[in-house]
């Protein structure tokens, strides 16, 4: 299995900046794939970005050009640098890996205030 832990969520102003982390430890080598997803209240979970184990990359088209996935395998971690924030990026983000199954984080709060 795998557990996924985020951290750096919080309130910013439109036009900020935060940096969301995702701590991974378990059977790390089977993953295939890892990203981050975001869920606004009253809206379907969406993805945000993605990244294979070959390191190709995906954005969801509302955050292209303004945030960028990266991971740092000795670290165990993935993070997600959200640059340029609007209001409307407020939401729950979900870091996933899947290894298997799909494993999921708690979840951590980003608002975004104009």
């Amino acid at each position: 299995q795998v557990q996924l832990v985020e951290s750096g969520g919080g309130l910013v102003q439109a036009g900020g900046s935060l940096r969301l982390s995702c701590s991974v430890s378990g059977m790390i080598f089977g993953i295939t794939a890892m990203g981050w997803y975001r869920q606004a209240p009253g809206k379907q979970r969406e993805l945000v970005a993605s990244i294979t184990r070959g390191a190709d990359i995906n954005y969801g088209d509302s955050v292209k050009g303004r945030f960028t996935i990266s991971r740092d395998n000795a670290k165990m971690m993935m993070y997600l640098q959200m640059n340029s924030l609007k209001p409307e990026d407020t939401a729950v983000y979900y870091c996933y890996a899947d290894w298997r199954d799909r494993y999921w984080g708690q979840g951590t709060q980003v608002t975004v205030s104009s």
